[in-house]
């Protein structure tokens, strides 16, 4: 399994503005898998990052709101 950084903006009905993405971290076993269990959820995805074990040391170290979900 591997962790996921997911940006998005919160509903489909408008364009994508940096300034308003989100992200969730998810584990999962593929990028698809992530994607799949985020089809119905409406969030307009703008970019799904598989961590590496440094990045994902770093978003531990350095996210206060840092919290992974299980897919």
């Amino acid at each position: 399994m591997a962790v996921f950084k997911v940006f998005f903006q919160e509903t489909l009905d408008n364009r994508i503005i940096r300034e308003d993405t989100t992200t969730r971290y998810f584990e999962a076993a593929s990028e698809t898998e992530v994607r799949q269990s985020l089809k119905d959820s409406g969030y307009n995805i703008e970019f799904v990052q598989e961590l590496s074990p440094d990045h994902l040391a770093y978003e531990r170290e350095n996210n206060a709101d840092f919290n992974v979900e299980n897919v």
